[in-house]
């Protein structure tokens, strides 16, 4: 239902300038992805003795996203995330004061308070949104000003909801700051140095000429190439050439606010809005244990944390798009939620991520795919018995996943295994979680298991995870935008028996693997995780082959092997939640049960140990 709230973008008020469209004589936009408002109306708004440059995308008669840029950026920093965004929202992008195509203040000191920075906050969203509330993003400083438009009084009624992204509050840091300095205990210490050693730019800004110098000469000339360096942001054109010029006049944001905030930081910096608070893990500049309060101020919070460096919005817009357009849903019946807001564990990484589980039929794969359903994951639960993936597709749903499907595949099947990536990328998108977890088991004497025993076991326990990680991986890897593989060894990979020579092989393979593997996509941001279980209570004993032996022995053997396993009774969601753990701690190899840790020390330390247990006979 469109909303009868806005006049047509020639006729709204606020406006002092002209609307000029995408491709206007005025060389405004690019093309490509990278920096591009390519077909976005522009406008320019007047505020404080300063013109701001407004760019629009999408319909005008959806809710209205607005998205502020933080330092040294302009408006294009969002144009990955614009872009994902407009077909759902009226998205709203504009050049703070003194950034990109608007205008700087005269004189320069004083122009950038905060409170100066809120009268043109509420100037453009008057005029791009006069009649709704609407929905705020701010990476950087633009998350700090977000903050200071969340929660003073005059801006009330016109903030639908808040998505602050690697920028806090002042006024909260202040407090942070001041509660750790009067009681200095070594952990509060610890991180006072700790968040200062952050803030080395900080100190470095507030010098007279020198930053100003340093943007306009070699820095800002070398600023792309840093950024492609350090934080992997695609050399894709951006930033724009106006970052000189933007970098020293937004040294005055530091200088015109920070000390003022920190000697005195307001007291009633409560928000009042939702608030979506994402925190890359990886921030060099600011430290997570900035926000351990924050409940404190904001009331009705959401988290997100996400694996990446400061620039997300340049190298996650995917997901970024995600969480800032379902957040926005839940606060505005126009726009319909494809999720809900998942409470289970871990919801604030996998909420709304896309989720591949290989033998999700039963056992440690139905139980990682339930975890994942449970974080609020989309789930893509593949087995080749398709009743059973479709059992567990259902009872993902039930559990939290916002969607779940089932998909019939063979991963030994490399044919079947390339159609089921093409119709993942095509119908759900690219996978972000893919966990190879599809095995078989296989006991017996190396004499005794034949070659078409080997062959299956190797076509299933390696090549299946092999077909997984080329196919999906190397989507990820395209894509540029990071991920996770998750590998199921097993702790035969470093366990040696004598009765388990094709199994044992196959899983040391799918650890060497794995370990290749993340060296080798480590520096595009996708990690890769062996999981190693020990004796787990699944249904891989009773359908396992025993061999050299007949039909008759084949029964007992299972039946005696599922005993023993039901014996231990390790659950399968002990597992299930090592390998979520893992992947938000990118961990490389994760033993789970005690004897899987036990062995992988003593493979380690006294491997002569392993060597002589390997020679014990199995008890069945």
């Amino acid at each position: 239902m469109k909303r009868n709230r806005k006049p047509s973008a020639g006729d709204r008020s606020g406006s002092s300038g002209t609307d000029h469209g995408g491709n206007g004589s005025d060389g405004a936009h690019g093309t490509g992805d990278g920096t591009v408002l390519e077909g976005a109306r522009e406008r320019w708004v007047s505020t404080g003795g300063v013109e701001l440059c407004v760019a629009e995308l999408g319909d005008p008669e959806r809710p209205t996203v607005l998205l502020v840029h933080g330092y040294p950026d302009s408006k294009e920093v969002w144009s990955k995330v614009a872009r994902r965004l407009q077909d759902r929202f009226h998205v709203v992008l504009y050049d703070v004061r003194g950034c990109g195509r608007s205008t700087a203040p005269k004189p320069l000191r004083g122009g950038f308070t905060l409170e100066k920075l809120t009268d043109d906050f509420l100037a453009v969203a008057e005029a791009v949104s006069p009649d709704e509330p609407v929905h705020l993003v701010g990476h950087d400083w633009g998350s700090v000003q977000g903050w200071e438009f969340a929660t003073v009084r005059r801006t009330e009624g016109r903030i639908a909801s808040f998505t602050s992204m690697s920028g806090p509050s002042l006024d909260h840091l202040g407090h942070w700051i001041k509660r750790r300095t009067r009681r200095p205990t070594p952990r509060a210490a610890g991180q006072l140095l700790g968040q200062g050693a952050k803030s080395w730019y900080v100190y470095a800004l507030h010098t007279p000429v020198l930053p100003e110098l340093a943007w306009k000469g070699p820095l800002g000339k070398r600023w792309p190439r840093v950024l492609e360096l350090t934080e992997r942001v695609p050399g894709d054109g951006y930033p724009t050439g106006s970052l000189p010029t933007d970098a020293a006049h937004g040294a005055w944001l530091y200088r015109d606010n920070i000390r003022a905030r920190m000697r005195r930081p307001r007291t009633d910096c409560y928000a009042h809005v939702p608030v979506q608070l994402i925190t890359p893990t990886g921030d060099i500049f600011l430290s997570e244990r900035l926000y351990d309060d924050l409940e404190m101020w904001a009331p009705r919070l959401t988290r997100r944390t996400l694996p990446a460096k400061h620039w997300v919005p340049r190298t996650r817009p995917d997901q970024l798009a995600a969480w800032i357009g379902e957040f926005a849903a839940k606060s505005d019946s126009d726009v319909p939620a494809r999720e809900p807001m998942a409470r289970g564990a871990h919801a604030d990484r996998f909420a709304g991520q896309l989720v591949l589980v290989t033998g999700a039929g039963s056992g440690i794969g139905r139980a990682t795919a339930f975890s994942f359903a449970e974080a609020g994951a989309r789930v893509v639960a593949v087995d080749r018995d398709a009743e059973s993936a479709a059992r567990t597709a259902d009872m993902a749903r039930l559990v939290g996943a916002p969607e779940a499907w089932a998909e019939t595949v063979d991963v030994a099947d490399e044919q079947a295994m390339e159609k089921l990536a093409e119709k993942v990328a095509a119908e759900y998108g690219t996978v972000d979680v893919l966990v190879n977890n599809a095995g078989v088991g296989i006991s017996g004497s190396f004499f005794d298991t034949s070659t078409e025993d080997w062959r299956r076991t190797l076509d299933v326990n390696l090549w299946g995870v092999i077909h997984g990680c080329r196919l999906f991986g190397k989507q990820m890897a395209e894509r540029g935008q990071g991920g996770h593989i998750v590998n199921t060894a097993s702790a035969s990979a470093y366990q040696p028996s004598k009765m388990l020579p094709a199994y044992s092989t196959s899983k040391a393979a799918v650890l060497m693997l794995s370990e290749c593997l993340r060296a080798e996509l480590a520096g595009q941001g996708i990690g890769v995780t062996a999981v190693c279980p020990g004796f787990v209570n699944t249904d891989i004993a009773r359908n396992a082959t025993f061999a050299g032996t007949d039909e008759h022995e084949q029964k007992r053997l299972r039946r005696k092997s599922s005993r023993l396993y039901g014996i231990r009774n390790y659950p399968p969601e002990k597992v299930a939640e090592a390998i979520l753990r893992a992947v938000v701690r990118n961990q490389a190899v994760v033993p789970v049960t005690p004897e899987a840790r036990g062995a992988r020390l003593m493979s380690r330390f006294t491997p002569h140990t392993l060597r002589a247990v390997a020679r014990i006979q199995p008890p069945l």
